[in-house]
């Protein structure tokens, strides 16, 4: 019997521990004992932060571009029109030829999600099979672990099919809700959000808004992803309240924009991978490591599309951009604007999500239920924060909702790949224009199949319920 690629055999090569280490170097393996792991909530929190840690994974690929949740974020982000890709690493990324069956980008984003879930499946068995665990221990570790699962779920349905929009009966990767050691057949987008959202709904009833630090899941969290599943299947009664719901107690404050983006105690971030300088994998952290030209520890080449650029007003904070190298206006190069927006150390923490993303999700979903004065009043609360010169807009309809779309951009650059999940939540293109070095052949038409990627061979490969038929058409 083939075995599946994803879970604990990963595990098992990467983790190498005893039980007395546990609670000190926290971890998940299957490899620990359920006697020390879930007869404490301290156990169950130790389970918990070693997922978390191996947010950061790199599984091994030998590639600066396959780093943990970060380099999935980032590949999203050098996909679209607004951030320009030098000769460095996510190259193929960048010309959206990264695809195939074989290719690193391709198993990364199947394998990473899939060894995270099943830790999280083991971890949810833990719990509910302790007798140890007070129910309010079991609920808060459930919120987290459910919350976490449908999280990785939603990457993958992003990751690997057209857009729920397109076709909720397509096919979508399989669904393990227990530990797996083997592999199951493919689910559809309607069954894969399906348990999306109950997870999601689960962990909002369970959760709490209390955790140990802001890498931990609370209710906030939980609601951050309810209002974005809920933004792609275009639930806007649900988007909005989630989205409503996750920022509250978290304020805007630009000053971010001049600190760099590298602490996860600013007062915007909701949820965000920190770092300290002895637990940094390598300097592959994106988006730090490639879009921070003027520190040259750094890789420096990533910059910026004038058309982008030139869409801020000069008294927008948001508006770091420079040029470095003295090229002059309308010179060409791809290299003719950098960004001071993220700063470069060797342990800057990563952003997941922050209140200015939650508040423009419930503006577009009150525009899009045509409440166009609240949402209006609410996109402005934002544009005045960022500028102080800002006008409140007067446009309703489509036009407001675009407004809404081009102010996700300009908050969200270089952050979570807010312009490639727009397009294809969408169902628009991506055209690339302006300085880019790489134009036509990174363009993505509609409903584009570069928007999703075949399946891994080495799923194919492992798993008897799949077969390379898979990839037909694909």
């Amino acid at each position: 019997m083939k075995k599946i690629l994803i879970s604990i055999a990963l595990f098992s090569t990467l983790i190498i521990s005893c039980e007395k280490d546990y609670l000190n170097e926290p971890k998940p393996t299957s490899a620990v004992s359920s006697s020390v792991v879930f007869t404490s909530k301290d156990g169950v929190n130790a389970f918990i932060s070693g997922i978390l840690r191996a947010s950061r994974l790199e599984l091994n690929l030998d590639r600066l571009d396959t780093g943990g949740l970060p380099s999935l974020y980032f590949a999203r982000t050098v996909k679209g029109n607004d951030l320009v890709l030098g000769v460095q690493w996510y190259g193929f990324d960048y010309n959206n030829d990264n695809r195939d069956p074989t290719d690193k980008r391709t198993v990364f984003n199947w394998a990473f999600p899939y060894t995270l879930i099943n830790e999280l499946n083991i971890l949810i068995k833990g719990i509910n099979n302790s007798d140890n665990l007070s129910k309010t221990d079991k609920n808060e570790g459930l919120s987290q672990a459910l919350t976490l699962r449908a999280f990785y779920y939603f990457q993958l349905a992003m990751e690997f099919q057209h857009t729920y929009s397109y076709d909720a009966l397509l096919p979508a990767p399989p669904i393990y809700t227990s530990p797996a050691m083997e592999g199951k057949a493919m689910s559809t987008l309607t069954e894969m959000y399906t348990l999306i959202l109950s997870d999601l709904n689960d962990a909002v009833e369970k959760g709490a808004k209390s955790r140990l630090d802001k890498s931990y899941v609370n209710k906030n969290v939980t609601y951050g992803i309810l209002a974005r599943v809920n933004q792609v299947m275009g639930n806007w009664s649900e988007a909005e309240t989630a989205a409503n719901n996750a920022r509250i107690g978290y304020s805007l404050n630009a000053s971010d924009y001049s600190n760099g983006f590298i602490s996860i105690d600013d007062e915007e971030w909701i949820w965000g991978i920190p770092q300290s300088f002895d637990q940094t994998i390598s300097i592959n952290t994106a988006p730090h490591s490639f879009t921070d030209n003027s520190n040259k520890i750094g890789y420096g080449e990533a910059f910026w599309n004038e058309d982008f650029v030139n869409i801020f007003t000069q008294t927008d904070v948001r508006n770091t951009f420079f040029d470095l190298f003295g090229l002059g206006d309308n010179s060409g190069s791809y290299k003719a604007r950098t960004s001071s927006k993220f700063k470069l150390t060797f342990d800057p923490d990563i952003p997941l999500m922050r209140s200015p993303e939650m508040l423009l999700i419930e503006a577009e979903a009150k525009a899009r239920q045509e409440n166009y004065t609240e949402a209006s009043k609410l996109l402005f609360t934002l544009q005045k924060n960022r500028d102080p010169n800002a006008v409140e807009s007067a446009n309703s309809g489509t036009e407001l909702i675009d407004e809404i779309l081009v102010e996700r951009r300009k908050e969200l650059y270089g952050e979570i790949g807010v312009e490639w999940f727009d397009a294809k939540r969408l169902r628009k293109g991506i055209t690339r224009t302006g300085n880019h070095r790489i134009k036509a052949q990174g363009n993505l038409l509609p409903d584009d199949k570069k928007f999703f990627l075949k399946i891994p061979q080495s799923e194919i490969d492992a798993n008897d319920n799949i077969d390379a038929s898979v990839n037909t058409d694909r």
